[in-house]
């Protein structure tokens, strides 16, 4: 184990090291001194992200106030003071390093946690739950794949953290019903969570690595909310069928009958009316993105203003939104501007020769460091670090065009970080499931291993596909 103080030491003293290293030790041709900074802010980010000596979010701060120090116009004196060397490279404008903390990522986001704080409000999640479960009747292996599937619905739109604590609230009672030693309390408690993971992959809003990807698909490679669930919904439902096969087939249910009560009704007065208008006229603005015009990220906002002017969003609701997932992701995309906007992701690709490599290697490599780096770390860190590195290569290796160049890499990496979910510590789903003492590390680590792996080869083959027949890249 790690001690305490080194969790601190380690990831201080290595940055200042490559701060103090000459330009020649580094094995990059025309590394400039502006680059060799970033490379001190990366590898600070990667090692707090990894000790975790300061909370993830708190490193995402501290990730944009070093750039706006050492690499903006605007920053200490002491890091301008070299600008007369060729090897100084340009500084970035400050306000675009400030600017990621409104990014329309951010926005994205935010419009989701405003839908999904109205809808837990007035009680719509719970309401759709029960209306939903009630067609799966009371076998047990029926009604898990009723509780994976509502779980799965809610985590594209909801946090998966939210939807995970919901809906293993709601089967509290119903895990107690199972023996002691009945592989059914494992089954039911380990199915919504793994639900929630892969059910975050149908939508753009419906996990941080998404939304992070969405920053690089622009352009030519530009993917709307509705183009990402168009593959990203058939991905989930095919991994959820399996997962809902594993688990039933290695936790198989000794109790024959089961039988869920979920209280409540819709609730009928006006604020909750606006709730479901409003619920169901974003996500259709979303879909049907191509017809009005507007992008994803506009239509997030309208949720924002509509229950704000009619109070169904309050200050004292403003308190509890995520504000450290924002937090995180502007972090990852402060790191990104750095990489691209000084050149040092394409410098750092271009310095190793991938085509040399055959682009299954590159494109099967990059997705499994991912899933191996998602298991252990925060999903939304892991894409931080890795996505800006992977568009420029994806955007650099000729060989990768046939199978989707850019694209395929990016939404291959972007899926495997949120298939890491092998331990308790993967995912907070995993861990709020591994707290209710029904469910072992090594019992989830079984199924999160095998869906992990499945996950990551289907999703390779279902985007390649995709691109065979035209629908992306």
């Amino acid at each position: 184990m790690i001690r305490p103080y080194l969790k601190f030491i380690i990831p201080i003293a290595i940055p200042l090291l490559i701060l103090w290293l000459p330009l020649s030790a580094f094995p990059f041709d025309g590394l400039t001194i502006i680059q060799q900074r970033v490379i001190a802010i990366f590898l600070l980010a990667a090692l707090l992200w990894v000790f975790e000596p300061i909370p993830i979010y708190a490193t995402s701060v501290v990730i944009i106030v070093l750039e706006l120090l050492m690499l903006s116009d605007k920053g200490l004196w002491v890091f301008k003071t070299q600008q007369h060397l060729p090897e100084f490279g340009g500084l970035l404008r400050h306000s675009e390093i400030m600017a990621t903390f409104a990014s329309p990522i951010i926005m994205l986001f935010l419009g989701g946690f405003f839908l999904a704080m109205a809808a837990t409000k007035y009680r719509l999640d719970v309401n759709l739950a029960r209306v939903l479960l009630k067609p799966f009747g009371k076998d047990p292996k029926f009604v898990m794949l009723g509780l994976m599937l509502i779980t799965g619905i809610f985590s594209m739109f909801m946090s998966n953290t939210a939807t995970t604590a919901m809906m293993l609230s709601i089967l509290t009672p119903v895990i107690a019903v199972f023996g002691p030693k009945d592989p059914g309390r494992v089954a039911f408690a380990l199915c919504i969570p793994v639900a929630a993971n892969i059910g975050g992959i149908g939508t753009p809003i419906g996990t941080p690595p998404n939304a992070i990807a969405l920053k690089y698909l622009v352009g030519d490679n530009l993917i709307t909310f509705g183009e990402w669930m168009a593959f990203g919904v058939p991905f989930v439902i095919i991994l959820m069928a399996l997962a809902w096969v594993l688990i039933g087939s290695l936790y198989r249910a000794e109790q024959k009958s089961i039988e869920l009560t979920i209280k409540g009704k819709f609730l009928k007065t006006p604020k909750a009316i606006i709730v479901y208008i409003t619920f169901a006229a974003t996500i259709l603005l979303w879909l049907l993105g191509s017809m009005h015009g507007m992008d994803s990220y506009t239509v997030a906002l309208i949720p924002v203003a509509v229950f704000s002017v009619t109070g169904i969003i309050n200050k004292e609701d403003l308190k509890k939104i995520s504000w450290d997932v924002l937090w995180l992701v502007s972090g990852g995309i402060a790191l990104g501007l750095a990489l691209d906007k000084t050149g040092l992701a394409h410098l750092m690709v271009h310095s190793i020769p991938f085509d040399q490599y055959s682009p299954y290697i590159v494109l099967f490599g990059a997705a499994f460091l991912c899933l191996l780096m998602a298991n252990f770390m925060s999903h939304t860190a892991t894409a931080n670090l890795l996505m800006p590195i992977m568009a420029a290569l994806g955007a650099s290796m000729i060989s990768l065009a046939p199978l989707g160049g850019e694209v395929t890499l990016i939404l291959v990496v972007t899926f495997a970080a949120s298939l890491g979910m092998s331990l308790p510590i993967s995912t907070p789903p995993n861990a709020l499931a591994h707290a209710t003492g029904n469910v072992e590390s090594s019992q989830m680590a079984r199924v999160g291993v095998i869906l992990g792996i499945v996950g990551v080869l289907m999703s390779f083959v279902m985007i390649w596909l995709l691109h065979v027949v035209g629908h992306i890249g």
